[in-house]
């Protein structure tokens, strides 16, 4: 079976949902955000302040496109779609699924924005960013979910339906 491929925004919920769509297409499940904190042992967060957000996107595709994945559901980070080369290393061996949810909802969703190790400029709201990035996850995706009112098995249930 071909790896699933989870694109969106931070918060809208590729590691949550990614675990339980693993589980239920009975596949293996990873997290690229994890493959570059454990290549540079330290949190995405010290990535980008070290490094600055120009090195920290090099970085990721770099450790994206060097990762190989089969039958695997891969929840990527949300900056991944700036990497052209990984994208389409990912995109060769899968299906992409654009996991999308409203700006306002992902203010509600996330409460750690300067821990989390967001690839953002200072001063940059999430809508902000959104606006940025919608166009490239709609340009890699090749299905779209809107979870914006879905809980995580409800958008299992329909990544399921359209995988």
């Amino acid at each position: 079976m071909r790896n699933i491929i989870l694109i969106g925004m931070p918060g809208a919920g590729k590691s949550t949902i990614g675990v339980l769509l693993a589980k239920s297409m009975l596949m293996d499940f990873a997290d690229t955000d994890l493959s570059i904190q454990k290549k540079y042992s330290v949190a995405l967060c010290e990535i980008i302040r070290e490094y600055g957000i120009n090195e920290f996107l090099k970085i990721e595709n770099d450790v994206i496109r060097k990762c190989e994945f089969h039958n695997c559901v891969i929840a990527t980070g949300g900056s991944a779609v700036y990497g052209e080369e990984a994208m389409e290393s990912l995109k060769s061996s899968g299906t992409a699924v654009y996991l999308n949810v409203e700006p306002s909802e992902l203010e509600k969703r996330i409460n750690n924005i300067h821990t989390r190790g967001i690839a953002m400029k200072d001063g940059t709201t999430i809508a902000e960013l959104y606006a940025e990035r919608a166009p490239l996850y709609e340009k890699y995706a090749d299905i779209t979910v809107n979870c914006t009112n879905l809980t995580p098995e409800q958008c299992v249930d329909e990544i399921m339906k359209n995988i």
